[in-house]
Order: C-alpha cells, then sequence, then structure tokens
C-alpha cells in the first residue's frame, strides 16, 4: 500500500482523513478494538479511547476502545491484541514508535499514526495522519481536532451501510508457490524450528536460512520459511 503522509489541513489532507476513517469504521464493523496509545501524553490516548466508547451524539453506537497507557505498549498489547484489531498512536516521530508500530502489524493490527512535528521515516504505520510540522500542535487543540474529525468521520460511515462491505485486494505473491512474504515475530524457537505469529495467527516455520533467532526477533516468512530477520 502506498503510504500518504498529507496534513490534515489541506484538500488531500482531508481527503486522506476521510479514507482512513473508513478503513477505522470497517474494522469496528468487522468487530475490531481500537487500541490507543500516546507514550509521551497519555491524556491524548484516554480522550480518544473516550471519543469512541462514549457515544455522545444521538443515535451513535459505542465503539470498543482502551487506551494503552504503558510505555510499552508491546507488551501491554502482545496477549491482549488480535488479529484485525486497530492501533492508534498519537505522538510525534520517534523510533521506539516505529518499532512498536512495525511489531503491531507483524501481528494483524491496522496501524494509525496520528502526529505532528518533523514527519516520521519510512514506512512506520499502514496510516500516517500528520497535523502539522510544529510539536506545540500536541497542546494548542490540532492534535485534538485531528482525532475528534477522525471520530466524526467513522460515525458518518456507519451512516452509509453499504461502504462498510470489504473490497478484496489481491496482494504480490509468489508465481511459484504463490506465498506472499509476511511480517511474523518469533515466540519461542528450537534448532531451525520456531514458532511464529503472523496476522494469520500462530504457525511454525523453518529458520535454517536466517541462523539462529531469540524470541521477539522480527522474520519475513515465505513459503513456510523465514527468509530474513527485520531489523526492529
Amino acid at each position: 500500500m502506498e503510504q500518504r503522509r498529507d496534513h490534515v489541513s489541506s484538500a488531500d489532507g482531508a481527503s486522506h482523513l476521510a479514507a482512513v476513517a473508513l478503513v477505522l469504521a470497517r474494522r469496528f464493523a468487522g468487530g475490531a478494538t481500537l487500541w490507543c496509545w500516546s507514550p509521551h501524553a497519555p491524556q491524548h490516548a484516554q480522550h480518544v479511547a473516550v471519543e469512541f466508547v462514549h457515544p455522545v451524539i444521538a443515535g451513535t453506537r459505542a465503539l470498543p476502545a482502551v487506551a494503552v497507557l504503558d510505555e510499552d505498549a508491546a507488551a501491554v498489547l502482545r496477549p491482549m491484541a488480535r488479529a484485525g484489531d486497530v492501533l492508534l498512536v498519537v505522538a510525534a516521530a520517534d523510533a521506539p514508535v516505529s518499532a512498536t508500530l512495525r511489531r503491531a502489524q507483524a501481528w494483524g493490527l491496522t496501524t494509525i499514526w496520528l502526529g505532528a512535528g518533523p514527519q516520521p521515516a519510512g514506512d512506520g504505520a499502514d496510516h500516517v495522519l500528520w497535523v502539522s510540522d510544529d510539536l506545540r500542535a500536541f497542546v494548542d487543540g490540532h492534535v485534538v481536532l485531528g482525532y475528534h474529525v477522525l471520530w466524526e468521520l467513522t460515525h458518518v460511515c456507519f451512516e452509509h451501510p453499504g461502504l462498510l462491505r470489504e473490497v478484496g485486494e489481491e496482494g504480490a505473491v509468489c508465481t511459484t508457490c504463490s506465498d506472499e512474504g509476511r511480517l511474523g515475530e518469533i515466540v519461542d524457537c528450537a534448532d531451525a524450528d520456531a514458532t511464529v505469529r503472523t496476522a494469520a495467527g500462530i504457525e511454525r516455520v523453518d529458520t535454517t536460512m536466517v541462523g539462529p533467532v531469540h524470541a521477539g526477533d522480527l522474520v519475513l516468512v515465505h513459503a513456510g520459511t523465514a527468509i530474513t530477520v527485520v531489523a526492529p
């Protein structure tokens, strides 16, 4: 998926925000829980979770959302989050945040990064919503406005049930074995055999190609084999 990084205050950014709201509504319709994390300002995580749980607009539904208040979000989410859930992070560009988002993707979570300040490098999340290049947006109301609008647009999507059906997308696959490369997290390992958690669940893979691995390592899985270790 091509990553979008438009400022939400621009016309293109507003369109991107609406598209992310549709993705979020579809995940909720499929039974997802929204996990909200803001490592340096946990009040934002609590605020987002309350917005989705509390149906303040007449006729809207309460949607499952949980604020993660621990700085080590991966430790909290690993035993609790399910494939298909959503992780929404409200934070500035930060290497530990990028690492947590990458790990969440390996577990099958859809990831959304809403932030301000210098934009993150690389593909830190499935969806990047950037409010401003100014870090003051975290305290002057602009970030709050960003996730308020995301919440409101998500409910607008629920007013049009026909939009909530997922449209299948064909991903790139191996022409030989029709098995795509998938990110996974090592759960445990012994010799050249490892248990890996991917978006599809728990599976066994051969690790001969990558050599010794350890619990918590991220690997790329292809045709039942770990083909490379992914840097966190």
